[in-house]
């Protein structure tokens, strides 16, 4: 009998309790530079350079995630055939109070886990990957222009050396 109360106590105070807190979705205002679809031009073919590319911000899950999704393709090179890269980005805010956090699948088969935070004047966001030894380290950072653009960077920091961050590329995309 007293489990019986014990239960119906917690569903009728805890369980209307968590769907309100259920119910208030994040906010992701900060995020609305990079709301929509982009297209971005490559170097032209240069090694590690894509010549065309794109992706998109979107809402999903009412408003509880962000998600990304990318490509580019990459010309033949003499070592390689042409090939395309097709990835997918999901940010979300920690409920364990480890703020926002995102996790990156891509057509190689990576997972990536990523730290996310923008800067003071709230122009640039910042991903940077979760220090696991013994691989390199990435941070990929969105920075919001002038004339409505936005810049993209990849960086990208040697197994051993987590700080050492380089950059690998970088370009501009446009609203589509």
């Amino acid at each position: 009998m007293k489990r019986g109360i014990l239960s119906l106590i917690l569903i009728f105070t805890v369980l209307p309790l968590a769907a309100q807190q259920a119910a208030k979705p994040a906010d992701w205002s900060a995020w609305s530079f990079l709301l929509g679809e982009w297209v971005s031009t490559g170097g032209g073919g240069a090694p590690g350079q894509a010549i065309a590319g794109g992706f998109s911000f979107a809402f999903d899950l009412q408003k509880r995630i962000l998600v990304r999704r990318s490509f580019s393709e990459f010309p033949a090179t003499d070592d390689m055939p042409a090939l395309r890269h097709d990835d997918l980005l999901i940010v979300f805010q920690d409920e364990t109070g480890k703020g926002t956090r995102a996790v990156y699948f891509d057509n190689e088969g990576h997972v990536i886990h990523y730290t996310v935070a923008f800067s003071d004047g709230g122009g640039t966001v910042t991903f940077v990957s979760d220090a696991a030894a013994p691989g390199p380290r990435f941070r990929f950072i969105y920075r919001k222009q002038g004339d409505g653009a936005v810049a993209l960077q990849f960086d990208i920091a040697p197994p051993g050396k987590p700080e050492a961050f380089a950059k690998y590329v970088e370009g501009t995309a446009r609203r589509k």
